[in-house]
């Protein structure tokens, strides 16, 4: 254990002491800065919100007395009634007004925070080819397995410190923003009983967060293969955002077949069923996870295999 945790560390230093990465880092929070800043543009802190959700809830009850609406509109505008009514009755601002609606709004940053790991990532493996460091890798007495593993290890790492940047940063700068003082206030859900439930905001965005931290971890994994694959480095990182970035486009298209809904990136956004709505008809939490799940063995026994039988005098 103590030779894997060196090992670990060892990779560590080998990912912060190169200046790409910091530069990463410095990167992402300049991106926070200004999608925040942006989406600030036009904001303004007042009580109009107040008249809005009024107006909005007038609107939603005159169109419930339409008989042809379908069910499912009416319990959607039931809902939203309830939860504008609850926050007209309680001084409680939409989320979007405060600085919880910015740290939510930069968990679509993952994608950044995702682009930057699978940079790591295609270059932990091939790059031992490029620059011929990877016999002096193997000549040390820890198994190929902890090898491989303490790279994945340290890429992980990487990313959750990406990750905490993102919403440390999200947090300071949005505060700054709008202002901490509805730093309290609670995430409203109505219950199956119809009721308006105050629960806690913070798990709410980190629940957000933990949906769109599955596509980082398998977009990651991917590319980790792929670097085990390839000996260049540029190749690796190359193919591996190409992938990225195509497998949703494709994803698009193959939904309109009925085993479209196995592809990887079908199921790589779990958000899809915190928001109620999955791509395909079919498609559940559980069969995401285990299609996940399938796709995770698959890329660790193809990783594992073809470093075990790469042939470094080659």
């Amino acid at each position: 254990m103590i030779r894997l945790l060196n090992l670990i560390q060892n990779e560590n230093m080998k990912v912060y002491r190169r200046l790409r990465t910091w530069i990463l880092g410095v990167l992402l929070i300049v991106i926070v800065v200004m999608a925040a800043t942006l989406s600030h543009v036009g904001y303004d802190d007042n009580d109009d919100w107040k008249t809005v959700a009024a107006e909005s809830i007038e609107h939603n009850k005159k169109e419930l007395e339409n008989p042809d609406l379908p069910e499912t509109f009416k319990m959607s505008m039931r809902e939203e009634i309830a939860l504008q009514q609850y926050a007209l009755d309680h001084n409680m601002p939409p989320i979007q007004n405060t600085l919880w609606g910015g740290v939510q709004s930069a968990a679509d940053l993952i994608q950044i925070v995702t682009l930057f790991t699978v940079i790591i990532a295609g270059d932990m493996v091939a790059g031992e080819f490029t620059w011929g460091t990877i016999k002096l890798l193997l000549i040390r007495p820890a198994t190929r397995a902890k090898i491989l593993f303490s790279k994945y290890a340290a890429t992980l790492l990487f990313a959750a410190v990406l990750l905490l940047v993102l919403f440390i940063s999200a947090m300071i700068v949005n505060g700054i923003l709008y202002g901490f003082q509805n730093i309290n206030l609670p995430y409203l859900k109505v219950s199956a009983e119809g009721s308006v439930q105050e629960r806690s905001m913070l798990l709410h965005v980190l629940a957000t967060y933990g949906f769109k931290l599955i596509q980082l971890i398998m977009v990651v994994k991917l590319a980790f293969m792929i670097s085990t694959v390839f000996r260049s480095s540029s190749l690796a990182i190359g193919l591996s955002i190409f992938i990225m970035f195509a497998g949703q486009i494709i994803t698009m298209l193959l939904m309109r077949y009925s085993w479209g809904k196995y592809f990887l990136f079908a199921n790589t956004d779990l958000t899809q069923y915190l928001e109620g709505s999955p791509m395909a008809e079919g498609m559940t939490m559980g069969f995401s996870i285990c299609v996940l799940l399938f796709y995770f063995l698959l890329f660790n026994v193809l990783s594992w295999e073809i470093f075990r039988r790469r042939d470094v005098a080659a």
